[in-house]
Parts: structure tokens; C-alpha cells; sequence
């Protein structure tokens, strides 16, 4: 499968310059939710960074599942000039996703290479414009695009996002030391569903455990959670 806004650029372009790019990876809820964590959270950061004043770019790396559009409410599809590429707004966001480029229910059947030349795409040839910062929304694992955006962007730092279940959290801890042996810095660990509220008596209930981001934040010298 090909489509024709993806070509290499006829001259060499450098990757746009903001003032802060911050990456994310997670393991995802698996069989207990449809959705990913990790995206939530990146979604929610973009548009409170964006409601602060900010300029806020989010690009979702997660090639094989890109949950941003359906969280933004983005449906159209980009226009494309030349070799570059508008990024769609939402809640005063820049993004730009695969899902906006294929039809929800066409699955992207990549191996590393074409998920790497994405990648560079994606930061190379679309028209972020000025940005305080770029969100960048990964995949989960530490495979070929997450070794691609290192190579391809200095990073300001990497946020992990986990559930408390020793799976998630173990998961997480390779994220981090992936990082570390690249000399990306940590910049803090989220532990999302936490617990949930039941709507009738307000009590709070710890569905997937409690505390596990906490633990392993003190486990692994004390980063930020």
C-alpha cells in the first residue's frame, strides 16, 4: 500500500525547531480497554498546554493504532502543497496522524523501514510552523520508531505512562531504560486508572491495583510521578 504524500523530498529539509519535544511511551491497557493510556494522557497535556497560552504541535507516532484523531474529534483529511503537509487543528492543536490518511477500518500492514520513513515524514515535511512544544504520542515497545524519532529529533525528555499491573509497570521499565541508554532524560512517570469512582456512593475502587507507579518511581531512583 502506497499513497502518494508519502515521497521523499526533492531537496533536504531539517527537522522543525521547537522549543521543546517531548516523547511518550507506555504499555497499553490491553484486553481490560480499547483505548490506549499513553494517548489519553498525550492528548490532555496538548490541549492544557494549548489552553495555557502555548503552541502545541501532536504527532501520533503510533502508526499502527493512531487513536489521536478519534480523541480530538478530526476527521478530514490533510492538504498537502507540494512535498509538504498541513497538520489539521483541533482544540487549538496541531496534529497530524496516520489515521487521518487512511480509512478507519484500513489496517497499515508496515515493517520497520516504512514505519521509520513515516516517522521522518511526519516531522520533516509537515508545516508545524512555530511550536513551544511537539507531543509526540509513540507506540508501544522499544522498537524501530522509537531508535527512528531518537536518531531524528534531540529530545527534551521522555514522559512513561503505565497502569499499576506488574505487566504494565515492567513494560514501562524497559521504556525508561531504552531512554536512559540513548541519553533521553526522564522527565516523570503517570500511572493512569488509577482507581475508579462508582457514580452512586463516590467510594474509590483500585480495579488494577494501587500504587504500582508510585513504587516503581522509588524503585528507579526517585523520578517524578
Amino acid at each position: 500500500m502506497t499513497f502518494p504524500i508519502f515521497r521523499r523530498p526533492k531537496r533536504p529539509t531539517r527537522p522543525p525547531n521547537h522549543s521543546h519535544k517531548a516523547a511518550w511511551v507506555s504499555k497499553r491497557i490491553r484486553a481490560s480497554s480499547p483505548l490506549s493510556c499513553k494517548t489519553t494522557v498525550a492528548v490532555n497535556l496538548a490541549c492544557a498546554l494549548a489552553q495555557r497560552g502555548a503552541l502545541v504541535g501532536l504527532l501520533d507516532a503510533d502508526v499502527h493504532g493512531p487513536n489521536v484523531p478519534l480523541m480530538m474529534g478530526v476527521k478530514e483529511q490533510p492538504m498537502a502543497f507540494g512535498d509538504h503537509i498541513l497538520p489539521l487543528r483541533a482544540h487549538n492543536v496541531k496534529l497530524m496522524s496516520m489515521g487521518v490518511l487512511v480509512p478507519a477500518d484500513v489496517p497499515v500492514i508496515w515493517r520497520g523501514p516504512m514505519l521509520s520513513q513515516a516517522l521522518r515524514q511526519f516531522l520533516m515535511d509537515v508545516v508545524w510552523g512555530a511550536l513551544d512544544y511537539l507531543m509526540i504520542d509513540l507506540p508501544p515497545g522499544t522498537g524501530d520508531v522509537q531508535l527512528s524519532l531518537v536518531q531524528s529529533l534531540t529530545l527534551a525528555g521522555a514522559v512513561l505512562v503505565t497502569t499499576p499491573q506488574t505487566v504494565a509497570l515492567a513494560d514501562a521499565v524497559k521504556g525508561l531504560e531504552m531512554f536512559r541508554q540513548m541519553h533521553v532524560p526522564i522527565l516523570g512517570l503517570v500511572e493512569n486508572t488509577s482507581y475508579y469512582v462508582c457514580p452512586d456512593c463516590g467510594s474509590r475502587h483500585a480495579i488494577f491495583a494501587h500504587g504500582g507507579g508510585r513504587r516503581s518511581s522509588q524503585e528507579l531512583e526517585r523520578i517524578p510521578v
